[in-house]
Formats: structure tokens, C-alpha cells, sequence
């Protein structure tokens, strides 16, 4: 058991939720210091890009609650773009060591994705990034990426993330390296995948179906995905589940293939039961995704995963024992292997097996109390009893 008292600052996404739910359950005091980004509306402009650079109100108030009590920890997840990284001299300022989640690329990517025009980019990774305002990365908007350009520019030039964050969190090797070659330091960085608590439990595979879960995005492959199941002329039937910008495209690719079904958001337990009586799940991303929650959700009920062969995808999926890998945005090669894995049953079979293994050995709530367990003792120093 921990036994500490943490403070997180920012970010509200499932994984945020789900790893204080973890320590909370070890016996640990969390607290949490978020700002709601629909202030962004009501500050306007200035005020948000100011924010953005150096939020003095944020400052003050971590200040003030670590004052108010003795945190053993401060654990940063997004704190853009209201809080900033002044939460970090906030924390150094009462001594108190900070932790800082890498589940986007914002700090050396303008639109936190290291994504233009649905291919990978890197051309601000290492060094200025003004090619972000050229290319209007944030919110299509060159005047709103110049703020976030200068919020970059001006914490690199004060070494804020060497001086004031003890350890960063990378959740795949694959991120770490990204992170190194971003200018963090490497002896810092440490990496926890996300995990799946409670165990959902193992599925048949008994469905006649592949799935897709997931924001209905550019980003996300809806394209290739679209393309490729057209390619396949009606041969493998496709069920996608969640919702986003693209929603009318799915529905119209629903209406015009039969093998297609679009079943809207679904909840957290229809997930797991479609993932439970699935072929397979289909991961068509196109970004370096900092550890895909659906994938690691797949392993857990023992279904393969074919994916596009990019960033933590390509490390997460061991091609031919867990899942298999398919040439990212291309649809003609995602239809390929389509065929390939619905056609071979025993394959599946064996792949489910290897899957679930891979769920067992790397997933689970035990493997990151372990991690937080040497962080707290690498940090904090011996657990309190």
C-alpha cells in the first residue's frame, strides 16, 4: 500500500480518471485542481493566451493548496491551455516534486497530435516550431498557434521541463524516443502503459464481424477504413461503434454497403461485448497515438488487433501472435489483410490466446502498482505505514 497524498493538476480523460481511481483504491489522498477549457469562451482571447504562456491564477492557487496541506507528490496531466506550466514553479516553489503524464505531443507540437494533413509530421520535433504558425497547426489559426508557439518558446528558453519536472511519464517506448529526440531528458522519462481495471474477462470470438471503436476523425483512419471496406465488395461485415465530426460519412457508407453497420456511441460494457464477439478490431490511426486505450481494451477480452503499422501500434502489435500490422493510410493493403485473418480461423484462435497473454503480462492494475510503487520510492522515499 502507498499511503500518500497527491495533487493532481489538469486533464479529465479516461486514463486521468481511471489512474487516480488507482490510487485512491491503494490507499492514497488525491485531490484534483482542474480548469473547465469552456472558460476559454469566457476569458477571450487575450486572457486565454496569456493563460496559455504563464496562468498567475493557477500559480496562486497551487501555491495555496499545497500550503494548506503536505502533498507528497504533484502529478501533472494536460494543463493546457489554462493552467500552464505554472503549476510546475507552484509545486518547486513549496518543494514539493512534480510528475508530468506525456499523453499528447503539445510539448513540442503545436496541435498535441505531431499530425498535418492526415500523415505523421516532425518538422517542429528538435527545434523552433515555427513551421506551426506557418502551417496554422492550432485550431487552424495562426494567431492562436503563435500562443502557443510563445508558451513553448518561453519555457525552453527557461529550461522549465528540464528544472522544475522531476520525472515525465511516456506510455510506450516509441513516445519515449519521440520525447529524447524533443530535448527532454532521457534519464527522466520512465514508461507506464495505460491499464485495464476491472478485467472485463475473456470473449468467444464467435461473431461473424470485425470492429471498429473510436472518435469518428481524420486522424482516426475513417478514410482508409471507408476505402478499404468498399474494396472488399461486400466479403467481411464491419461494425463501428463511436461518434465525432465524420459521423454523416459512416451513416452514408452504412446506408450504401450492407456490410457495414454504424452503431452510434455505445457504452463502456457494449464495448466490451461487441470487442468479446469480434473477428477482430480494425485500428486504422494515422497519428503516433500515445497508447491506444481500445487496443490494450481488445487484448484484455482476448481479440486480435490488425492495425496500421505506426507509432505505438506498431509496438503494441506483434504481427502474427497478438494481431497483425497493415501499411498505415493505405486502404488496399488494409483490405488485404482483412481478408487474410477473417478466412483463417485457427490463426484467430491462436492470435486470441496470445492477446490475452499480452493483457496478463503488461495490462493490468497489478503491473502499474508496480511502476507508482518505484516511482514513490524513487521520489517520495520509503512507502508510510
Amino acid at each position: 500500500m502507498l499511503h500518500n497524498r497527491y495533487l493532481v493538476a489538469g486533464g479529465e480523460d479516461q486514463s486521468h480518471l481511471i489512474e487516480i481511481a488507482l490510487l485512491r483504491q491503494q490507499g492514497n489522498e488525491v485531490d484534483e485542481y482542474t480548469e473547465d477549457n469552456r472558460r476559454v469562451a469566457e476569458l477571450g482571447l487575450i486572457r486565454t493566451s496569456i493563460n496559455t504562456v504563464w496562468s498567475q491564477e493557477s500559480f496562486l492557487k497551487i501555491k495555496e493548496l499545497l500550503r494548506k496541506k503536505k502533498y507528497d507528490l504533484v502529478v501533472a496531466q494536460n494543463l493546457f491551455p489554462l493552467l500552464s506550466p505554472s503549476v510546475y514553479y507552484a509545486a518547486k516553489s513549496e518543494s514539493v516534486p512534480v510528475v508530468q503524464f506525456l499523453r499528447n505531443y503539445r510539448l513540442f507540437c503545436l496541435n498535441g497530435l505531431a499530425l498535418r494533413n492526415n500523415k505523421p509530421c516532425e518538422a517542429c520535433l528538435g527545434r523552433l516550431p515555427l513551421a506551426g504558425i506557418y502551417h496554422a497547426c492550432y485550431r487552424e489559426s495562426r494567431a492562436a498557434s503563435a500562443v502557443v508557439v510563445a508558451m513553448l518558446v518561453m519555457h525552453r528558453s527557461l529550461l522549465t521541463w528540464q528544472r522544475k519536472v522531476d520525472v515525465f511519464v511516456a506510455l510506450t517506448d516509441f513516445s519515449k524516443k519521440i520525447f529524447i529526440k524533443a530535448g527532454l531528458p532521457s534519464e527522466r522519462i520512465f514508461v507506464k502503459p495505460n491499464f485495464v481495471h476491472p478485467d472485463p474477462g475473456v470473449g468467444s470470438g464467435a461473431g461473424d464481424y470485425v470492429l471498429f471503436v473510436g472518435r469518428l476523425s481524420d486522424e482516426k483512419g475513417i478514410h482508409t477504413l471507408l476505402e478499404a471496406w468498399q474494396m472488399l465488395g461486400g466479403t467481411v461485415k464491419l461494425k463501428i461503434a463511436g461518434d465525432g465530426p465524420m459521423q454523416k460519412m459512416v451513416e452514408d457508407a452504412a446506408l450504401s454497403n450492407a456490410n457495414i453497420e454504424y452503431l452510434g456511441r455505445q457504452s463502456q460494457s457494449e464495448i466490451f461485448d461487441l470487442m468479446k464477439n469480434a473477428m477482430f478490431l480494425v485500428f486504422p490511426s494515422l497519428w503516433y497515438e500515445g497508447m491506444p486505450r481500445v487496443i490494450i481494451e481488445t487484448f484484455a477480452v482476448g481479440t486480435p488487433v490488425l492495425a496500421g503499422e505506426i507509432g505505438a501500434a506498431r509496438e503494441m502489435v506483434d504481427t502474427g501472435k497478438n494481431g497483425y500490422l497493415f501499411q498505415a493510410d493505405d486502404p488496399a493493403d488494409l483490405a488485404r489483410q482483412v481478408r487474410y485473418l477473417a478466412s483463417d480461423v485457427e490463426l484467430r484462435e491462436k492470435m486470441r490466446l496470445q492477446a490475452r497473454n499480452e493483457y496478463e503480462a503488461n495490462y493490468t492494475i497489478e503491473k502499474n502498482l508496480v511502476f507508482w510503487t518505484q516511482l514513490q520510492n524513487l521520489i517520495i522515499g520509503k512507502p508510510k505505514q
